[in-house]
Formats: C-alpha cells, structure tokens, sequence
C-alpha cells in the first residue's frame, strides 16, 4: 500500500471546474433524486449547517444528534440538505443511513485525564475532525494535560486550553511525562569553507543572526521539523537540523587518490555505491577530507564535493602517479586498454582496442567486449574507464570531465526494483562492498510489427505460453542461458527468446524536451524532504541502542523486550544515522550482533520487519535527482507531461491491456471518456489504477461495503495507511463512486482537478511538488509519501505506449539550481 498525503482541500472539497458544470446543466437530466438520513455526531455535539459547501460557509443551524435531513446532491465531501425548514450544506461524514441510538436523560459523559506524549520539541495536532485532512485548531506540547472525551478508531476526542478537538491516541499517555527542558550539545558539521546562518526564525526567510563556523559547538533548545532551536555564543535562534552532528566534525586531512594508474576512482554524489557519478580521480590527485563514515570519504576536488570509498585514499602521494595533462587510462574514441572487468563478481577479460556497441558479450566464460551493456557496477569500472551501464568522458591529470553520459537502453544508477548493486573489483574505486546479486538490465521486445513475443513458463519452445509481449515492451532481464532469457514485464515473470530482445528502444515516437528550472538546489531539496519523513519498502540495516533493551544473556541472548516508549531504530550504530522508524514499549525484538556506535555507546544490530520504513538520506536523494532518469527511456516517463490525452482505441485497450484485469477488464470505454472530459493522459490512469488495485484485484477495486452501499476505489484516493480500506471507502461513499466506472471517472476528476490542472502534471512532480518546497521550504500536497512511486509506474506506463504505432511525447524535465 502507498503512503498518502493530500491536501485537506482536496478530501473535502473537490470541484468540478465551471466550464465542466456549464456543460453538464446545459444537458438533459433526470429530476433530483432525495433520500433522508439522520445526522451522526458525537453525543451533546451538534452538526453546522453552513450557507456554502465550505468550511467559512455562514451558519445557518446547528443539528442535533438524530436530526432528520433530505439529501439532495453529494459532492467533494459535502451534502446539500434541507433541514429545519432550512437548504443548505452539511458534512456528509456525519450522515448515517440509519438513525444513531438518542442519548439517555441526564448520563454524564465519563472522562479521563491524559498526558501528550511525543518527542521532545514536537507538538500534537488537534483537529476540529478525527481525520488528517481537517483543519488545526492547536498545537499541543510534550506533557500537555488533556481532557478524553472519547475514542473511536484511531483517534480520541478531548479538551485541551478550552480547545475540543481530536488528537491521535497514540500520542496520549496516562502517566505523566517529563517536560523539564534538556539541551544536547551539537557541532556545526559544513563543508569547511562554508557555514551555517543562524536565523531569527525557523524559516529561509528568517533573517540571518550570525554564520556558523564548521566544527562550532552549540546547545540544541528544541527540534521541529527541518529545524533545530539552538543558544549559540550568547544569541538564541534557528538553523537547519540537518546540519549539526552528534560528534564534532574532523579538521580537514589531504590525502592522494591510490588506485592503479589505468582504474580512476569514482566520485560520487552520495556516500552510496548507487549515487551518481560526479567525476572520476585519477592516482595520485591531491583531495581535501574532511569526513569520514562507514567507508566513505566526504572530499572536495577541483572545487566540487563528493564522496568517494576511504579504502581507496592515502596519506602519501603513490609512486606512478599521473602527470597534469597526463592520460588515465581512458582514451577518446570509445577505445580501452587491456585490464579486468568484475561482471556480478567474476573475473573476465576486456577485449583491447574493440567497440562492440549494441551486442551482448559472453557472459558465460565472463568476457565483455568495451560498449556492451552489462548494467550497473557497485563503484567498480571496467579497466579503460568504461563503467558497465554507463559511459564516462575521458579524465585526466588536470581538471576532469564534468560527469558522465548515460547509454542507451540501460538503467543508470540504482536499480529501482532491487535494494542492492552488484560488488566492486578488488583494487577498484567505489564502496568495496560485499558482493550482492547485479540489478536486471532494461531490454525491450524487438519483434515484426502486429507480431508478439511469447513469454513461457520455462526456457522451452514446448513450454505453456503465460502471455505475449508487444512490440517495443521494456522487460527486466534477470538471467540469460542457451539462448532464452529469463525477464520480468508488467508484473510476470518467464522465458523469452533471447535473439528477439533489442537493447535499444524499438518503436517510432516523437520525444520533446522542455526544462524546468527551481530555486533550491537538490541538496536543500533532499533536506526539505527528509524532513516529512518519506517512506521506502527497502530493507535497510537498522540498530538501536542497547539501553532500550532487556536483554537476558543467560536464557535468551538473541531477543530482547523494549523497555519504554519513543526509542527510535537508526539506518547506523549512532545518533548520527537516520532515523528508520520506532519500536514499542514491551514488543519483542531479534538482536544480530552488537557494535561500537559511532557515539561511543554500545548499539544492537536488530531485526526490523516493517514493510514500509523512513527512506536513507542517500535513497531520498536518488529519487529526487533528475538526472538519474532523465536519459532512460522508461525512467524519463516520471516527466511525461500528463496534461495531454494519449488518444487510444477503446477496443485495442481492452483486448491487448485490459484483459484479465480483474474488475478493470472491459473498462476502456471509462477510462477514455475520463481522459477527455478531465485532460489527462489515459495512460497514466490505466497505469495508476493497475498499480493501486493489483491488476483490479484489491479490495476497494472489486467493490467493499460501507454504511449500506458497495463503494468502489481504482486510485487509491485518500486510502490513509492506519485505515486504507475503511478511510478509501469513507471517501468513495462520499464521492458517490458506487459502480466501477463512477470510480475511474470521479478519480480521474480529483486527480486532475488536485494536480493536473494545478501544474503537477508529471509523476515527478506529483511526487515531490518541487515548485512547493522551494516556495514554502517545506513539503506539501504530495500524492504519495513512497520515494519510489513515479519510478514504480513508468514500466507499465511505456508499455502501454508500445501498443501505439506512432506517438509523441512530451517531457519536462526539472532542474535544480547548483
């Protein structure tokens, strides 16, 4: 299930445009249809009846409990009604079919005194409604005193500074906590010719109290969001969070490149084997550390900074070192000179002076020729300065080439799919990780048009057919043997034949390039994100700090029992690492091994099995950077200008997408009439609704009961993820999506309507709304909080393309400010 955040407007007030409403009373209609419900509120509360379907709609009446009322119409949450003699607007969330049971005379409504319970500098939201998307009333600190009223769900009803509200239970306690300030002493940790501005308020626009030297101790008052409180040399105000450490930074070291003279050393944009290639450092260039952590060294060269693997730096100036203006080993023309290769771990040999562009070398005896692609390396680079998935310029001696140019028809950097990358030659520069398992390679069907490719159960003519591939259909090639690959394509997995498999696109298309430029660059981008917690289903190393456990050494040394609430699980053994998520006071947990953290206290490697986890600094990074993907043929569909309809013929959608789709077969003709009426691209909502209901298969696709009615649900549309089903239901029944097709109509209306027509008209910027944070600082009306979802998409996405002769595409493309 994908995290969601929208914005309030968009749960409770989505409208249809006034051109669209003009059309639609200019045409014929059946009478009114009315039916009478009761209202639902809390005992003793009373429901508004406003003059407007809006929140600052005048009151007109207040509605008791029980209150009978003729419905006339439900739209964006809202119901026309007429009660008391009065028409007018209610919330449809507080009618019930049935009427509610009356309260008794004279029962006094029994509350308890609870306590706030959150992180220390965080505050507890209290809402005028139990949902996410309702309006804040106030802001309660750690250890506030509140008054419950009641608890429904997951929320609790209470008072607070005369405040009635709702409040997520979770955060309440029935001990009281400890609110007695306690600072922590932290280092401004910036680049060294840098600093950080202290401001007078917590915002870029704050103005600025005093510069920051790196390595500057401070007292941290408080922390919220992005933003830490700090006392500073007598001055109190704010600075980025993200830019203070536990642990007082390391004064800058000089040290000199040690790889051989013909393997240069990959610098890259993040202390990651899967970050991006700045440049690459040939033996015996001279860089500045001034950090080191897990293997990785954060340096500055030529005046750039990136990270490169420590193993691979030394305190002295290796002999053979290349002279200024001096060759690396890379010469122009595509030409390598004789080395190693370690394709997925296995020594091979690099055929000298050759170019053998678009064929596939023998992977069986561990041969590649120069030019093939054999996708992406973890760090290592083929001798000759050609990075397997990648295309690097020629570097030498003296300034180097300004970064790398991705090849055709091959996924650069991380491998979306995979949580891993293939290990580094021994020698080489990059991570010197483990080996792991090398991510797929992108390949795409290369058939005679109106022909299909046959996907099998097995790598044999003989074998049952699971389906057929289209012309130009992007694949996931997993493994190749005799002839037969085994590939993965829109969600399934088989054998095709190896010789119809193209590594290039295949297909006639029309791509245009725009750019779009932002006035944040992507490192102040990363740390805006981070700072709402995005989530990832990749599986990280976590640790928590072994004063959180009970462990028994004696009985049971493997497991211990959390003692207390609040311990946060960490991406690293210190504070200094991400935070992955949190445990809960008594749940039981599997201890790994025990290390040293980077703090000095002793730390539990754990196991932590969450599917959905706070994602890495260096994952959200990844995700964020353009240049990642812009070159892919499938990736750069993330900056397809979803605003343009595609098009598409009804019958061949059904027969060639449709089919065996679950509750979505035969639904073309819907998804068509969608695209036109809202402008949006029918692709992307038949993608989109795939990928949320499992192939038509989900719960909320295939229709579930809610107050009396089947609802249905294609996009996942307000599905929060403490209540998916229940809270997507709420919405449709809201909506009014009571057949699948009123669904993929009405969803398509609130996708365009909340972000199409508001200018995030790409996947990307449906996902990251850079326009936003670089107005606000923060991140805001995001559809997903998943850092993959655009990338999970686009697969399907370019295959639906495929099914069409001839398109064009239009791409916009974001950029980020240096």
């Amino acid at each position: 299930m994908k995290k969601r955040i929208v914005i309030p407007a968009l749960c409770f007030a989505v409208m249809s445009t006034p051109a669209f409403a003009k059309s639609v009373h200019a045409a014929s209609s059946p009478a009114s249809k009315t039916v009478v419900k009761y209202v639902d509120v809390q005992k003793g509360s009373n429901l508004l009846l406003r003059a407007k379907a809006s929140k600052s709609g005048t009151v007109l009446a207040r509605l008791p409990r029980g209150t009978s009322v003729t419905v006339y119409s439900v739209s964006g949450g809202w119901s026309k009604v007429k009660a008391a003699g009065k028409t007018g607007y209610v919330s449809t969330a507080y009618l019930a079919a049935a009427k509610p049971a009356s309260t008794q005379a004279g029962s006094a409504v029994k509350t308890v005194t609870k306590y706030v319970n959150i992180d220390k500098g965080s505050n507890l939201l209290l809402r005028s409604e139990p949902s996410k998307s309702a309006s804040v009333l106030a802001k309660l600190p750690r250890g506030a005193s509140v008054t419950v009223y009641s608890i429904s769900g997951s929320w609790a009803k209470i008072k607070a500074n005369g405040n009635t509200g709702f409040v997520y239970a979770k955060y309440l306690s029935t001990a009281k906590i400890a609110t007695s300030p306690q600072t922590v002493t932290k280092y401004v940790d910036v680049d060294p010719d840098s600093s950080l501005l202290l401001r007078k308020t917590a915002s870029e626009k704050g103005t600025v109290l005093a510069r920051l030297k790196r390595g500057t101790s401070i007292k941290v008052l408080s922390v919220s969001g992005s933003w830490a409180k700090i006392s500073v040399s007598g001055k109190t105000g704010y600075a980025k969070a993200s830019y203070l450490s536990a642990t007082k930074p390391a004064a800058v070291a000089i040290k000199y490149v040690n790889v051989p003279a013909n393997d240069p050393l990959n610098m890259r944009t993040a202390p990651s084997a899967s970050a991006s290639i700045i440049t690459k450092l040939a033996r015996g260039v001279k860089v500045e550390v001034y950090a080191e952590t897990t293997g990785w060294s954060k340096i500055k060269v030529y005046g750039t900074t990136g990270y490169v693997s420590s193993k691979s730096l030394s305190t002295t100036k290796p002999s053979g070192s290349a002279s200024p203006g001096g060759s690396t080993g890379t010469s122009s023309g595509g030409v390598s000179n004789t080395g190693t290769s370690n394709t997925g771990g296995k020594a091979g040999s690099v055929t000298s002076g050759t170019s053998n562009t678009g064929t596939t070398g023998s992977t069986a005896n561990g041969t590649v020729n120069t030019g093939t692609s054999v996708g992406q390396t973890s760090g290592a680079s083929n001798t000759g300065g050609t990075t397997a998935g990648q295309t690097t310029g020629t570097t030498s001696g003296g300034n180097p080439a300004s970064g790398t140019t991705t090849t055709n028809g091959t996924s650069t950097g991380q491998n979306t799919s995979s949580a891993g990358s293939s290990a580094s030659n021994t020698g080489s520069s990059g991570s010197g990780t483990s080996p792991q398992q090398t991510p797929a390679v992108t390949k795409y069907v290369n058939v005679q048009a109106g022909s299909a490719l046959n996907m099998r159960q097995a790598p044999s003519t003989s074998a049952s057919i699971i389906t057929q591939l289209a012309r130009g259909t992007a694949v996931q090639v997993i493994s190749e043997t005799g002839g037969w690959s085994k590939v993965t394509a829109n969600g399934t997995t088989g054998y095709v034949s190896s010789q119809y498999l193209s590594e290039t696109p295949v297909g006639t298309s029309i791509i245009d390039k725009t750019y779009q430029s932002y006035s944040v660059s992507l490192d102040q981008m990363a740390g805006i994100e981070m700072a709402a917690y995005p989530q990832t289903d990749k599986k990280y190393s976590t640790y928590i700090r072994s004063d959180a456990l009970i462990v028994d050494d004696t009985t049971h040394p493997t497991k211990g029992v959390v003692f207390g609430s609040g311990w946060n699980v960490r991406g690293g053994a210190g504070t200094n690492y991400w935070v992955v998520g949190q445990v809960l006071n008594g749940e039981t947990v599997e201890i790994l091994s025990v290390e040293k953290g980077t703090d000095g206290k002793t730390w539990y490697k754990i196991s932590y099995n969450k599917t959905w986890v706070n994602a890495s600094p260096d994952d959200v990074k990844y995700y964020l950077d353009p240049t990642n993907f812009a070159n892919d043929p499938v990736q750069s569909l993330q900056f397809l200008k979803l605003s343009e309809t595609a098009g598409l013929d009804k019958e061949e959608v059904n027969e060639k997408i449709l089919a065996g789709k679950g509750v979505l077969s035969g639904q073309a003709e819907s998804f068509i009439t969608a695209a036109d009426l809202y402008g949006i691209n029918e692709i992307y909502l038949i993608a989109h609704a795939l990928l949320e209901t499992g192939n038509g298969t989900s719960e909320l696709a295939q229709g579930v009961q809610y107050k009396g009615r089947t609802v249905y649900n294609m996009y996942g549309i307000c599905a929060y993820d403490d209540s998916p089903v229940e809270s997507g239901a709420e919405y449709a029944y809201n909506a009014g999506w009571f057949t699948p097709e009123a669904a993929i109509i009405g969803g398509a209306q609130f996708i365009a309507s909340g972000y199409i027509r508001g200018g995030q008209d790409t996947l990307y910027k449906m996902r990251w709304n850079p326009a936003a944070a670089a107005e606000t600082g923060s991140a805001s009306h995001q559809y997903a909080t998943d850092i993959g979802w655009a990338a999970k998409q686009v697969t399907q996405m370019y295959n639906l393309y495929h099914l069409l002769n001839t398109y064009r595409i239009q791409l916009e493309i974001p950029q980020y400010k240096p």
